[in-house]
């Protein structure tokens, strides 16, 4: 198997604001990402499953290159997204909630704006826009203002932005939360198609049925370490998902007392 994505050692810690805590405590620092290491594989979706502050977020946000890790590198398509930070961005594509885009722009326009900032030529963009507007309904909304449209197709648009340069490596921050059920079906056929198209795709979530449908995959992350990784078979065996997941929870926590 191809190795699009290797983590090395991935390490980041925050320090803690000293109204969190009595002054006698001093700042308190949070290790979000602790000595974190993994790969995937062309045409693989990984999934990072884990509680909300488990560390996904940071570990996303650190493989593209928003944030520089304390410790540790990752490759993407053999670049370092510590030394190669450009080359990284021109292969990833990063959906996040974060993501804000103007509100007084239309998808038309945020659509060409950001697939300028690659580079692309102008019948190139057309054409991915014509594709992509089309498969997720867009089409029929590409002139309103983004600011009117529904959380559904403002997550939509969000989508098709992020990989509007047709990306090799595609991260996603919990690609469905807040999504109606219609919307996330959506997503979730569009990941499979990615996949079949030779992607490597990376996602976290914390819903145990997006995992079971769509991951090869899955590292269970907990306090920023993975506490396993392997495939949905060999990791659950006869249990399901979410018992295999409260398994390992509480034999973290048990090991922490």
């Amino acid at each position: 198997m191809e190795e699009i994505l290797k983590v090395e050692g991935l390490t980041k810690s925050f320090k803690q604001p000293k109204k969190l805590f009595k002054k006698s405590d001093g700042p308190l620092i949070k290790v979000a990402v602790n000595d974190l290491s993994f790969s995937a594989y062309k045409g693989e979706i990984f999934g990072l499953l884990g509680p909300n502050g488990a560390g996904k977020t940071t570990t996303l946000r650190m493989l593209a290159t928003l944030i520089k890790p304390d410790k540790g590198n990752a490759y993407i398509c053999g670049k370092s997204i510590i030394s190669d930070e450009s080359d990284v961005r021109r292969k990833i594509g990063f959906l996040t909630s974060e993501l804000k885009l103007e509100d007084a722009f239309t998808p038309d326009y945020l659509f060409d704006f950001f697939s300028g900032l690659y580079g692309l030529e102008s019948s190139a963009i057309q054409a991915r826009k014509f594709s992509l507007f089309q498969k997720f309904g867009i089409d029929k909304f590409k002139n309103q203002k983004y600011g009117n449209l529904s959380t559904g197709m403002k997550q939509k648009v969000a989508l098709v932005v992020s990989i509007a340069h047709d990306p090799e490596f595609i991260i996603f921050d919990e690609p469905t939360n807040g999504l109606d059920v219609l919307t996330a079906r959506v997503v979730t056929d569009f990941l499979q198609e990615l996949r079949a198209d030779g992607k490597t795709i990376i996602l976290s979530t914390h819903i145990f049925s997006l995992v079971e449908k769509l991951c090869d995959r899955v590292g269970v992350l907990i306090d920023g370490k993975l506490a396993a990784i392997d495939t949905l078979a060999n990791l659950t065996k006869e249990k399901n998902l979410e018992d295999t997941f409260f398994d390992l929870y509480a034999k973290e926590a048990g090991e922490r007392l």
